[in-house]
């Protein structure tokens, strides 16, 4: 584990699948700490201890679930948090103790905003830190590139057109909130977080919007005409 802000320490890389890197972050409070997304690395999992163990554990989405959520909630008694739209999904490994249904503010300062789209229950984070800084965790409803672009998670074979719409409205409801450092989840490249200015994260939600729409665009044309053909709707 490193440190990557004054109250926030990041678990080693890992590669859950070929192509997919991954970190998951620590926030360090005095009311208890916050473990964004999910780690399956031992060492990190202990290393937690040092830094004041972990008192809620918060998923973005349903791709972050794995055994290890049993084994830190063992070790730390941590409370579990994740969106509603997943219960089940989650119930395979370990069922919530928080269960975000809308947009709240929870543990005093914490912002839980649902994002549909990459997945029913995709949820961000919004954290106001005390030093002054706003950190928003995206999950994968944004990820980093490996050309350190920021860009919609949308699974080309895999969302669908509905998907894609809800995103975009997802990626609309967070133009407002102009954070200064942002972590996600998955993520190209060596880097999973960037410092920003409001101006850049105005440009990137605008790309990666647009980015989204045309995506959006060939699917609705590829579902007309299979429709028209007389095939079923993609």
């Amino acid at each position: 584990m490193h440190q990557v802000q004054s109250d926030v320490w990041e678990t080693e890389t890992e590669r859950p699948f070929p192509g997919l890197t991954t970190h998951a972050y620590l926030l360090i409070r005095k009311e208890g700490n916050v473990l964004f997304y999910n780690t399956g690395n031992r060492a990190d999992i202990e290393a937690f201890e040092a830094l004041g163990g972990v008192a809620y554990h918060f998923l973005s989405h349903r791709d972050e679930l794995g055994p290890s959520l049993n084994w830190i909630a063992d070790r730390y008694g941590s409370r579990l948090g994740g969106h509603a739209a997943e219960r089940d999904d989650f119930a395979d490994y370990r069922a919530p103790d928080i269960v975000f249904h809308t947009r709240e503010t929870l543990l005093d300062g914490i912002d839980v905003i649902p994002v549909p789209g990459h997945s029913p229950g995709s949820t961000c984070f919004l954290v106001r830190s005390p030093t002054g800084k706003r950190y928003l965790f995206t999950g994968d409803t944004l990820y980093r590139t490996r050309e350190g672009k920021w860009r919609a998670g949308f699974i080309p074979g895999h969302s669908s057109a509905e998907d894609a719409r809800q995103m975009v409205q997802s990626l609309e409801s967070l133009r407002a909130l102009a954070p200064d450092v942002v972590f996600g989840s998955a993520f190209g490249g060596s880097l999973g977080h960037e410092e920003m200015t409001s101006t850049q994260w105005q440009d990137y939600l605008d790309r990666a919007l647009a980015d989204l729409r045309m995506k959006l665009g060939t699917l609705s044309r590829d579902q007309a005409a299979t429709t028209t053909d007389g095939g079923p709707p993609a």
